[in-house]
């Protein structure tokens, strides 16, 4: 009978209590840590501060997605781990665009994404100048340096917003950059600029864009590490007297390392053959077809922001094209149109990033692909183009519910949704813990803050029993006999089923088993029809 007397806060009263402390105490933790971090390299944050609007992404997004002017790829974000995207819709025909990763990934997360392009045919471009993104490229053979490239040869331009020329950095690198091919393989072509038609049609193998790079970093795709189904090619390279700064910014410093002609990586290509995916065949039908993985890892993440996505911008922000005057009488730099090795056929004029990366994308995707249905193939709704934000260092006031919702909001677009479900989240769990009706204490069954024995023991005696039987049922299951079946069997059918002497006996024969006896004989009955 419940016991008398005036009661206190029950048990659900006293979680609900310390569920509101918990969110209150985590939400003001997580904020004090990420106060003063400004959101950069955001396809959504939308901001009025100029120079904090030129370190975003929107205008490839834009670029991408089905705005005025876009290629009209279906557009999503994912704020959830990367270890969920083989369980994406149609993951062959959605592409990842992960841009300086602020954290790095986890060995499951790693693991994930090279699943996803070399099992599942996914796209990726990881975008980083630092070694956060190293755990993933080791799957793939590829090592981040880390540090700056200094190229002393091959470098532009810029002047500050009052119209003077900024000092020279050699850490402000141009590549004349393939689309397909190893940089290092063309000939004659190399020199031809990509027209606007070529991009148009996809028709890229033979001709090249100029890309501008920030700060980037340098990486090399380790020989050692070779795989042989995939097809490797360096997009761009820095020039071969290209140094790492790894200690310093002198040249002559041997702790700083000169990786060599080609070799010095800006952006790698590496794509897979993956056979038997499901998707519209030609003729309408669902059926296996045989589609292209592909990462591309570019050493530098600025070349997605805005201040490096269009002519308009990066003018504004100061760069500059190869006729501008700053570029005379520089001593052995070279402009892309100008380098023995650059771009100096056709329209070869810096339009900003846009125009080397969209058709970058849509060669990467399944649009030429002949055993796919035209009418998928040719529709580029028909695919997805994500923007990854879990790598980011959120805001300091949505922070604490990106955190909660990122393994719920999987690939969404809408900031209104994600609050709706952060909330909805919260007051399910609230009404929950409400609803759980309060029980009186004489109808507990146990108490987990107290010990007790059982309230009655096993006979011992009824060991030997308990035994036989158990030996019995596996008899009956291992020859797949009903109850009622194996009961009408003879005593001599039974032992013929068991063969071994020494359970024939223990099923057989009424002699009495010490303890010990029944313990040796457990072995038997485990090992019995193995």
């Amino acid at each position: 009978m419940a016991e008398e007397g005036g009661k206190g806060l029950g048990l659900e009263s006293w979680l609900l209590v310390a569920l509101i402390v918990t969110v209150l105490m985590s939400g003001t933790v997580i904020t004090l840590v990420s106060a003063g971090k400004e959101v950069v390299f955001s396809p959504y944050e939308e901001t009025e501060e100029v120079t904090l609007s030129y370190q975003q992404i929107t205008d490839a997004r834009s670029s991408y997605g089905s705005d005025e002017g876009g290629m009209g790829y279906s557009i999503a974000n994912t704020m959830s781990t990367p270890m969920l995207v083989n369980d994406w819709k149609e993951p062959h025909r959605t592409l990842l665009i992960i841009t300086a990763p602020e954290k790095p990934f986890d060995a499951a997360e790693a693991s994930a994404l090279h699943d996803f392009v070399t099992k599942k045919g996914g796209k990726v471009i990881l975008a980083s100048n630092s070694s956060n993104a190293q755990p993933v490229a080791d799957l793939f053979g590829v090592k981040y340096f880390g540090d700056p490239v200094v190229d002393p040869y091959r470098y532009y331009e810029m002047q500050g917003s009052d119209g003077n020329p900024l000092p020279s950095d050699a850490r402000r690198v141009w590549a004349a950059s393939s689309l397909t091919r190893n940089v290092t393989e063309m000939q004659d072509e190399a020199r031809q600029a990509c027209t606007e038609e070529q991009v148009m049609s996809r028709d890229v193998d033979n001709c090249r864009l100029p890309v501008l790079f920030h700060r980037p970093t340098a990486i090399q795709v380790l020989e050692d590490q070779a795989e042989t189904q995939r097809t490797v090619s360096v997009l761009a390279a820095a020039s071969t007297p290209a140094f790492i700064a790894r200690a310093d910014f002198n040249p002559d410093n041997i702790a700083n390392p000169v990786l060599g002609d080609g070799k010095t990586g800006l952006i790698v290509r590496m794509d897979y053959p993956v056979e038997g995916v499901l998707d519209t065949t030609v003729g309408g039908g669902q059926g296996q077809i045989g589609v292209t993985g592909s990462i591309v890892f570019v050493a530098d993440h600025s070349v997605f922001a805005n201040h490096m996505w269009t002519w308009e911008k990066a003018e504004l922000t100061g760069k500059m094209q190869c006729d501008s005057p700053q570029y005379e009488g520089r001593d052995a730099a070279t402009c892309w149109t100008t380098d023995s090795q650059g771009i100096d056929q056709g329209d070869n004029a810096w339009y900003g990033n846009e125009r080397y990366f969209t058709a970058l994308v849509a060669s990467m995707m399944e649009h030429d692909n002949t055993e796919l249905s035209a009418p998928v193939a040719f529709s580029f709704s028909s695919f997805n183009v994500v923007f990854d934000e879990s790598r980011h260092v959120a805001g300091a006031l949505t922070m604490p519910f990106t955190e909660a919702v990122g393994a719920v909001v999987l690939l969404t677009s809408d900031g209104l949704l994600k609050w709706l479900i952060g909330m909805n989240l919260f007051a399910l769990l609230a009404i929950a813990i409400m609803v759980v009706p309060e029980k009186e204490n004489w109808r507990h069954v146990f108490d987990l803050t107290r010990f007790r024995e059982r309230p009655t023991k096993l006979d011992p005696s009824q060991y030997q029993r308990r035994t036989r039987e158990a030996f019995l049922s596996k008899v009956r299951q291992l020859h797949d006999l009903t109850r009622d079946e194996f009961a009408r069997k003879s005593p001599a059918e039974i032992m013929q089923m068991v063969r071994e002497p020494r359970l024939v006996e223990l099923v057989s024969s009424n002699r009495v088993y010490s303890s010990d006896e029944l313990r040796e004989m457990i072995p038997h009955i485990r090992r019995w029809g193995k």
